[in-house]
């Protein structure tokens, strides 16, 4: 590169210099552009490493025309069908919240009863491994549950879907593993409470939640979804019904549970925390408009003190969010809970957010680009739920219409669609496009490395919008499946405190840029390099999504020593699958499943055999 750089310099000297002979203007017209190439070659080692890698042309197919004219399907038949089991859930709804909580305990106690004895039926030697009797589609994630595609042996746990209890005094909501955060919400908030952490999505439920993953705008200050439950009451592989705490004799389980994907026990009912809240919600919208180092960094900033005084109430708002909308353009918008009073003040804005014909909200929060910085009041649950009806930003490929004024007045009270039912009706060949060509994944990974992610993420994938979360990562008495950095108390980075790591939530949904440009782009291989990033990185993947995890990669990410050794000691191994079998990608074939029953039954009894010193 020096040598060709001298070059390049001997050659502005001769077009730069008077010269005794008189040049062509052919001559001139060729220097110049050597001139211009070399100037080119010098520049090209030192362009960011943020371009996108060239990629040729993907050759489309008749999947592409399905995909593309597939709203055809989704308007006149998944929306019809998703209002009325809307409907219908509410009936439920509203005929339990009918019934005195006495009623609905002693139903509950009755229900799980019928748990226990469907577990004892059980025959080890001829039936498969426990799973719930839900249909594959009916997950709302999009990892497939292809493990329920082979023989296994079913528990319904179908009627657990009532709320249980509201305890004002403990300030505890005791509920059952079906309640989603829509019934929750529309249950407490007109008491002006709240859960801790509320999902952003209606139809995500309280077991779905714990087992799996679950984070809120709120999580920067009460940590994951798990992390604000108080007792489990679990239905172990023997049958034996079980209350856990972080106190008291079942405290291991207590902590092994989340991200277990409910391979220890059955949970049937959580006490979780409740909070008291406001009315509204005071909302300010800041963009930013820089690099995406920049943009990381003014995400911290609005949340997470510089000075590291990250418990302080007056310092750190009660909601964070990020939207990234390119690699140049964001908004952040910090909430904190306000009362009807001060909502309705003279010249104050209120916004609900809520009603069908009212613009999404993510294309909402982008008008501040042009804008600037401004505040409004949405009422709170309206906030709680702000993603559920463009389902984030995915409605606009579902439905390339459906942002569209004319939509959303005349059918936009039908939104958003269930994604169970486009599960279940995309077909085999559909569901792979959607793996290849499209991303639903979240990089969970520590505040200080936002910016490396970012970076990444457009490099790799290049997909927007991107979503951001913070949330505090706990250092607990045991080393769970997810845990800090180790040492991470003594560096005290920004949004650190000494009993919890902060880490973001970088969501990553929609289709890359590769795909809308009609590029060729490997999704397998993506998801594959982005895992071996955050391993890398200590960072975590949510299995929920598709992953590419092999089984050594998978514990290289995650802990499995007090995962399994509450599997031995509770009896789970050989009654329920182990969590990367369950959330390992593909069909699971008869011979697999009797493999994996017996590759997990005869580490942990030969453990047991050991003699003892």
């Amino acid at each position: 590169m020096l040598s060709r750089c001298h070059m390049d310099a001997s050659v502005r000297q001769r077009i730069s210099s008077p010269c005794g002979c008189r040049m062509s203007l052919l001559e001139r017209f060729i220097n110049s552009q050597l001139f211009s190439f070399s100037l080119l070659v010098c520049l090209l080692p030192t362009m960011s490493d943020l371009e996108a890698p060239l990629r040729p042309k993907r050759k489309k197919g008749i999947v592409d025309f399905l995909v593309q004219f597939r709203w055809i399907l989704v308007v006149f038949v998944v929306l019809p069908i998703s209002v009325t089991i809307y409907f219908l859930i509410y009936l439920g709804d509203v005929k339990s919240d009918m019934k005195s909580y006495k009623k609905r305990q002693k139903e509950h106690d009755e229900n799980v009863k019928k748990v226990v004895k469907r577990l004892k039926e059980r025959n080890p030697s001829k039936d498969g491994l426990v799973c719930t009797a839900r249909k594959p589609w009916i997950a709302v994630g999009m990892r497939n549950v292809d493990y329920k595609r082979a023989r296994h042996f079913e528990v319904d746990l179908s009627a657990f879907r009532n709320i249980l209890d509201i305890d004002k005094d403990r300030m505890i909501a005791k509920v059952e593993p079906l309640v989603n955060m829509g019934q929750i919400s529309r249950a407490t908030c007109p008491m002006n409470l709240s859960l801790a952490v509320v999902a952003e999505l209606d139809d995500l439920t309280v077991g779905g939640l714990i087992n799996g993953y679950g984070i809120e705008g709120s999580s920067h200050i009460y940590g994951l979804f798990s992390d604000t439950v108080v007792a489990y009451e679990i239905v172990l592989a023997d049958g034996q019904v079980v209350r856990a705490t972080k106190d008291n004799e079942y405290k291991d389980i207590f902590y092994a549970i989340p991200w277990s994907q409910g391979t220890l026990g059955l949970l049937v009912s959580a006490e979780i925390k409740l909070i008291p809240i406001k009315e509204y919600m005071k909302l300010t919208y800041k963009p930013v408009v820089s690099n995406l180092r920049e943009i990381a960094q003014a995400y911290a900033d609005s949340f997470a003190p510089r000075d590291g005084d990250q418990d302080n109430q007056a310092k750190v708002p009660d909601f964070v969010e990020g939207m990234i909308y390119t690699s140049t353009e964001a908004v952040f918008m910090t909430g904190r809970y306000a009362s009807k009073e001060e909502a309705k003040k003279k010249g104050n804005v209120i916004n609900s957010v809520g009603w069908w014909f009212k613009p999404w909200f993510y294309q909402h929060a982008a008008t501040a680009l042009k804008r600037g910085e401004f505040t409004e009041y949405i009422p709170t649950r309206e906030y709680y739920h702000r993603h559920t009806r463009s389902l984030y930003w995915e409605g606009k490929l579902i439905l390339p219409f459906g942002d569209q004024f004319w939509f959303r007045f005349l059918f936009g009270w039908m939104m958003p669609p269930k994604v169970s039912l486009l599960k279940a009706t995309q077909g085999e060949a559909i569901r792979n496009y959607y793996h290849q060509n499209h991303v639903i994944q979240d990089m969970l990974v520590p505040l200080y490395k936002v910016g490396d992610a970012l970076e990444w993420q457009h490099h790799e994938m290049e997909v927007y919008p991107l979503w951001l979360c913070p949330h505090r990562l706990y250092k607990l008495p045991y080393k769970t499946m997810v845990y800090p950095e180790p040492g991470f108390e003594h560096h005290r980075r920004q949004g650190d405190t000494s009993y919890a790591q902060m880490y973001t939530d970088v969501g990553v949904y929609y289709a890359p840029g590769p795909i809308l440009r009609g590029e060729v782009f490997d999704g397998a291989e993506a998801v594959r390099k982005m895992e071996q990033w955050l391993i890398e990185n200590d960072g975590f993947q949510p299995q929920y999504a598709v992953s590419e995890l092999s089984e050594k990669n998978f514990w290289r990410m995650f802990d499995a020593d007090l995962y399994e050794k509450c599997r031995k000691k509770y009896k789970a191994v050989g009654t329920f699958m182990s969590v990367y079998y369950k959330s390992k990608k593909g069909r699971k074939t008869e011979k697999e499943v009797q493999e994996a029953e017996q590759a997990q039954l005869e580490p942990a009894y030969a453990e047991v055999d050991q003699p003892i010193d």
